[in-house]
């Protein structure tokens, strides 16, 4: 095992591109030994590496910076190697885990395990099964149903806006759910806009999997929201379109299903 000694400063995904870090941190290299430790915490506590947690960033902004011939296989980062990775599990007041992942002694990653997962669908398939009833179809499950829809698509900035559009609105804050899924787009974004191969590119389905476990609050989609959901991919998009059946077509399905229902 040898310490990462970066080639030079501007070289290389570091961790403040896929990370919300402050300081030194966040201008260390991302190394594939350091991806190695959380991969191993996450497992140790979790029982499995997390769908967009931070091992799997880690991973594969190490692999890239690997294959780039900025690191080696066997390098670790000053960042790992003196403050070291863990993954803590606490329960809430509401009888929920709250899982914190950090590096160097700062968290990179946040989320809550509620008691059982809702089941990934399409807007049409939520209203035929029931899923939802007497509440309305969630922002949350929305966003999972794009795994459905659109999971292989490589995530773009236009999907990363739109998911943190729709976060933004599910939780009501107005600043990024650290580990979130509006975080793990960005970092999909950053790490996908420097991958050239296609194969290696993060997907929608990686980060939406396990979206309604990684937002702190949720509720039903309305109008309102798929609008600004909406408008945010659009802006973001190069040709000013959005995908079909990407965030945005989700997410309004959601809100059009909810209206018709309490009509």
């Amino acid at each position: 095992m040898s310490q990462e000694q970066p080639r030079r400063d501007e070289e290389g995904i570091k961790y403040g591109d896929v990370f919300n870090v402050q300081g030194d941190i966040g201008r260390r290299t991302v190394a594939p030994v350091d991806a190695a430790m959380m991969q191993k915490a996450e497992t140790e506590t979790l029982g499995k590496t997390q769908k967009g947690g931070a091992a799997s960033v880690m991973m594969s902004a190490a692999m890239k910076n690997e294959r780039d011939g900025i690191v080696g296989h066997d390098d670790v980062s000053e960042v790992a190697a003196d403050g070291g990775v863990s993954v803590t599990d606490e329960t809430d007041d509401s009888g929920n885990k709250v899982i914190s992942e950090s590096i160097g002694g700062q968290v990179v990653g946040q989320f809550s395990q509620k008691g059982a997962m809702n089941t990934m669908a399409t807007a049409s398939l939520v209203e035929e099964t029931g899923t939802g009833a007497g509440r309305g179809i969630t922002i949350g499950e929305a966003l999972e149903a794009t795994v459905l829809t659109a999971g292989n698509k490589a995530v773009e900035w236009s999907d990363a806006a739109a998911i943190q559009a729709a976060e933004v609105r599910a939780t009501g804050r107005t600043n990024i759910v650290p580990g979130g899924v509006a975080a793990a787009a960005q970092s999909a974004a950053t790490l996908n806009a420097r991958t050239t191969k296609d194969e290696d590119k993060t997907k929608l389905a990686d980060v939406l999997a396990d979206a309604t476990s990684k937002l702190p609050a949720d509720r039903a989609a309305t109008r309102r929201d798929a609008e600004g959901v909406t408008g945010a991919e659009m802006r973001n998009d190069p040709y000013l379109t959005t995908h079909p059946g990407g965030v945005s077509a989700s997410v309004a399905a959601a809100a059009r299903l909810n209206q018709n229902n309490n009509n």
